[in-house]
């Protein structure tokens, strides 16, 4: 996959709504030291190392209901239970387009502080780049808040180093039995599709008093 896969100026088959799920449901499990097995990238990680829950979501760029689970339920979620030390949240990347590896490799490059806000300025504008005509102008628009200029953009895209480990981070996703976006695994049980607030309350809670005993 080069490069001008990610800056051309068709959009066509980008599927923002693709393999998603308006439900989540449980599917299964994971084994834990499976999931926590390291990666070829840093784990971008929110909340306490010792929280007694830990919750992982594979999610694409380009995903809607990613996108919608991030500017709705998240914020909520994350005052619920990251910042209270309940709950210890992963990010991966499952990228089901190439726009949205591009998304990934670029918050992978601004740097370690400017990550989280990255991925929720391109989340709170997604339209703006992943249907943009021009993907490479669609980026810039979004990202030159962040300081991020064209001759960045180019380096970042053209490092093929990024590219195989996003890649890698994806195809372990597979490995572990992810094919849809979002896919949350919640102390190694895994839910596909959009998680509500009260959904997630009803799962977490019980882990975290049990925890507790």
């Amino acid at each position: 996959m080069d490069r001008r896969q990610f800056l051309g100026s068709t959009v066509a088959g980008l599927g923002l709504l693709a393999a998603s799920r308006v439900m989540a449901q449980g599917t299964g499990t994971a084994a834990v030291p499976d999931l926590m097995q390291p990666g070829p990238l840093p784990e971008r990680i929110l909340g306490r190392d010792d929280a007694p829950v830990t919750v992982i979501e594979y999610a694409s760029m380009t995903c809607g209901h990613c996108a919608n689970f991030h500017l709705t339920v998240w914020p909520a979620f994350k005052a619920e239970f990251v910042d209270t030390g309940k709950v210890r949240f992963i990010l991966r990347e499952f990228p089901f387009d190439p726009r949205s590896t591009a998304a990934f490799m670029l918050a992978r490059c601004v740097g370690d502080d400017k990550w989280y806000p990255t991925v929720d300025l391109l989340f709170r504008n997604q339209p703006r780049w992943a249907r943009a005509e021009d993907g490479k102008a669609g980026f810039l628009s979004v990202l030159s808040m962040t300081g991020l200029k064209e001759t960045d953009l180019e380096a970042c895209l053209g490092d093929q180093a990024l590219l195989d480990k996003v890649n890698a981070v994806a195809a372990r996703g597979q490995e572990l039995g992810v094919d849809s976006t979002p896919t949350f695994f919640i102390n190694g049980q895994k839910f596909t599709g959009v998680m509500p607030i009260e959904q997630m309350r009803s799962i977490i809670e019980p882990l975290v008093t049990g925890a507790g005993k």
